[in-house]
């Protein structure tokens, strides 16, 4: 366990992280133990997952259709449509 002393240090351990070394342990005098684990931010785009997927990609081909054709509604169109009345 690492003893950190200043937000510089904190710094560095914090950049050094990546996948392989995902999980850092340190203490903080007057603070305690800390554990910061490093999840990696998923860079795949709705396409890639569509690509990925086809029921997926089929549903979202039907709903920009239906959209197209006026048969779909903005989320704040469907905000606009609610009341309290529907939550009771």
């Amino acid at each position: 366990m690492e003893r950190v002393n200043s937000s510089e240090e904190l710094m560095d351990y914090i950049t050094n992280m990546d996948r392989s070394n995902s999980v850092c342990q340190f203490f903080i005098p007057g603070k305690g133990t800390f554990t910061i684990v490093l999840q990696e931010e998923d860079n795949r785009s709705i396409l890639a997952d569509a690509e990925a997927n086809p029921e997926l990609k089929q549903m979202i081909e039907k709903s920009k259709h239906e959209f197209m054709q006026g048969q779909g509604f903005s989320t704040s169109e469907l905000l606009k449509s609610l009341s309290k009345e529907d939550f009771k």
